[in-house]
């Protein structure tokens, strides 16, 4: 087995996990999470994702096969988690209630928000088009822009203001719940 690096593949596989995992997209949720929490582990959620992504990789489809979980379940169990995270951004409610709420760095940050249904299903998805080491080249390279905002969510707060973030809270929050519902619909099978 030898290790061949793709610069079109590793390009391409960092460009669609980028669009699934939407991180950009995810700073009202991180600003809500960590203002619930009051802090976030930006180091631990970023290498848990990673860890989860590549370790999904390799034996997801295993794992999901040999507990009898077919990956439109998966996928539609992720969407659920998603649409009730983008219901609380819309209508200021708190649905999630962690019983240690020190930190929200694996779930629901880590896990499903960074490494959920979508980017685990992706990540098989290409998976069958691109050979892994250039998949987990993009992996490292989504992680790195993980930690990046996480990391600088304060400052983007400050800068944004809270009037703002409710804004794009909201804003955001209506955009996840379309994922959702998307996430949900393509993979129901009626």
């Amino acid at each position: 087995m030898s290790i061949e690096f793709d610069i079109k593949e590793i390009l391409t596989s960092t460009m669609v996990l980028f669009s699934v995992i939407d991180i950009l997209g995810s700073i009202p949720i991180i600003v809500d999470l960590r203002s619930k929490t009051g802090h976030i582990q930006s180091e631990k959620a970023t290498i848990v994702s990673m860890v989860l992504m590549i370790l999904f990789l390799y034996v997801g489809q295993s794992i999901l096969t040999w507990i009898g979980i077919d990956i439109a379940s998966f996928a539609i169990a992720g969407s659920l988690v998603i649409f009730f995270l983008a219901l609380e951004m819309i209508l200021g409610i708190r649905l999630y209630k962690d019983a240690s709420p020190d930190t929200s760095s694996i779930v629901p940050l880590a896990f499903p928000l960074i490494a959920g249904a979508g980017s685990l299903t992706t990540i098989l998805a290409i998976r069958s088009q691109y050979r892994s080491e250039n998949i987990i080249v993009g992996i490292i390279i989504n992680m790195i822009l993980v930690y990046i905002v996480l990391k600088t969510t304060s400052t983007i707060e400050r800068v944004i203001g809270k009037n703002g973030l409710n804004v794009i809270r909201r804003v955001f929050g209506v955009i996840l719940l379309a994922i959702a519902v998307k996430l949900f619909k393509a993979n129901i099978n009626i």
